[in-house]
């Protein structure tokens, strides 16, 4: 199936969910907020929220700074 990662078209296997996706793209999941369809989606369901066809995801991560 195809669907969005930060703009970007990316085919990836079926029934893949938030966490497997993390684990293909080498992100610790711990470090990122994950957005799909515009929804933030709760750290504690990346591992049941299944993608669909055309899901569009924002991975975004943390990164600390300021003073």
């Amino acid at each position: 199936m195809t669907i969005q990662i930060n703009g970007e078209s990316r085919k990836v296997t079926s029934e893949l969910t938030i966490a497997g996706l993390l684990n293909e793209l080498n992100i610790q999941n711990e470090q990122v907020a994950v957005e799909v369809n515009l929804h933030i989606v709760d750290r504690q369901q990346f591992s049941c929220h299944s993608l669909a066809e055309g899901d569009h995801v924002e991975i975004m991560s943390f990164i600390g700074g300021g003073s």
